[in-house]
């Protein structure tokens, strides 16, 4: 269905691609007429301060001893150059098992996509809650979706935002 549209294949959408045809053609239309951009500047005008891999750990910190106290401790948290929207991939959370005497420790890491040092600070928070909350459930069901919820409110409508936030950048 293209309604007229044809600058840009509806195929060409791929961080909506899990959203309904009504709304990947409003984004559609929005990015034809120039707009979406304007809009999502319009409603996310900051930026956060979290530049550095030392800011991003102590803001992860804080979020996991406000929302996940009783949850295994963190260790690495860092921004990565390597991590990029291409690949599928905003943040990684990573697990290693080490032996250390008779005890096995668990070590518990979390990368960011460079991307984010220069986005809203509603879009950083976003992809920490995500890769927070695969710390206590791996797959993307129900319970990840309460978790992420839990910790942050505006999720859903969040990562809706940034996808067409990433849409809209590609296509600048």
């Amino acid at each position: 269905m293209s309604l007229g549209l044809t600058c840009i294949p509806m195929t060409s959408l791929p961080y909506l691609a899990g959203y309904s045809e009504s709304l990947r053609t409003q984004a559609l239309e929005l990015l034809e007429a120039g707009e979406l951009a304007d809009r999502l500047r319009a409603r996310y005008p900051d930026r956060h301060d979290v530049r550095s891999n030392k800011a991003l750990q102590v803001y992860v910190q804080e979020l996991k001893a406000r929302h996940m106290k009783t949850s295994a401790p963190l260790g690495q948290v860092q921004f990565d150059d390597r991590l990029h929207v291409i690949h599928g991939a905003l943040g990684l959370h990573t697990t290693s098992t080490r032996v250390q005497g008779a005890k096995l420790r668990k070590r518990r890491s979390i990368q960011v996509a460079s991307l984010f040092k220069d986005t809203p600070p509603e879009f950083l928070r976003m992809i920490v809650v995500h890769e927070l909350a695969h710390m206590k459930h791996g797959e993307h069901d129900r319970a990840f979706y309460r978790l992420c919820e839990h910790m942050e409110p505006e999720y859903h409508q969040l990562e809706l935002d940034l996808r067409l936030f990433l849409t809209a950048s590609e296509w600048a």
